[in-house]
């Protein structure tokens, strides 16, 4: 009777490690989402419009969120004060990122080569706005506030049309 309770048991720990086993290779078998995606939205808004409406207001809170004025009646620091302003810098160093990533897109891209590299400089320093703003950083938004700049110049200098 003894042989045969440890048959028994050994038989059901091999046939449940089987299970294991074949439990994990169904899983990864499996894809993790069948969710059907949707096909990228056609462009809708032109380039100016991105830029009078996005991408302008994001750098400009970007631009004027840190600063220190140097009068002759001393030095004066602006700089956001707390959570709420702090959020306001970092939705729109979100948002600046987000109109790069517009840029780029469909007919928006004017050509393949400057263009896009000059829409990922302009993402590329929102991303390092957003993460300064995330940290209360305002050393950091003072200095990227250089790099959003030259991003937005270098393009403006290239592809700004007369208007």
């Amino acid at each position: 009777m003894r042989n045969w309770l440890f048959t028994i048991s050994v038989l059901l720990f091999v046939c449940g490690i089987g299970f294991i086993i074949a439990g994990e290779r169904t899983r990864r078998a499996v894809p993790a989402a069948t969710a059907v995606e949707a096909p990228p939205a056609a462009p809708t808004a032109t380039v100016k419009q991105v830029m009078k409406g996005l991408t302008g207001p994001a750098a400009n809170v970007i631009f004027t969120a840190v600063s220190i004025d140097v009068t002759a009646a001393g030095e004066t620091e602006k700089a956001p004060k707390n959570d709420e302003e702090w959020a306001e810098v970092s939705t729109n160093a979100a948002l600046l990122i987000e109109s790069a990533n517009m840029l780029m897109q469909g007919s928006r891209a004017v050509d393949h080569a400057d263009w896009l590299k000059m829409a990922r400089q302009m993402a590329a320093a929102g991303q390092k706005a957003l993460q300064a703003a995330d940290a209360h950083d305002k050393d950091g938004i003072l200095t990227v506030g250089e790099a959003v700049n030259m991003s937005c110049d270098n393009c403006h200098a290239r592809y700004m049309r007369n208007q």
